[in-house]
């Protein structure tokens, strides 16, 4: 069982960064896959990024590649999300996923948190 809590989200201007965190508990950490995916309004949930569980593979969608990086830290128990030169269509809410192997299928991924809202104003 894992419990992922993120935090980190509001409102930036454009061309600001912010950073994700997501704080997991869960006795093994450094098995699972960090995932984050995002939702905006009346669209599909969306693929961000994926890290394996000793941070050896590394994922990032075309959308964010080059402006957002995935990290984590397993002696915290952390994952985090720097996202830079940020768009007004990176608005959504954004969600920490726990999975087993590195992929950009939500349907992969077993455990899920709250969410939290990023909003980039123009």
């Amino acid at each position: 069982q894992v419990h992922l809590v993120e935090s980190g989200g509001g409102l930036v201007q454009a061309g600001g960064s912010l950073r994700l965190s997501c704080a997991a508990t869960t006795r093994a950490f450094n098995t699972y896959t960090l995932g984050w995916f995002r939702q905006a309004p009346g669209k599909e949930r969306e693929f961000v990024a994926a890290i394996s569980g000793r941070g050896g593979n590394i994922r990032h969608s075309e959308t964010v590649q080059g402006r957002f990086a995935i990290s984590r830290d397993n002696a915290k128990n952390m994952a985090y999300l720097q996202m830079n030169s940020l768009k007004p269509e990176d608005t959504a809410v954004y969600y920490c996923a726990a999975a087993g192997l590195v992929s950009s299928d939500p349907n992969r991924y077993d455990y899920w948190g709250q969410g939290t809202q990023v909003t980039v104003s123009p």
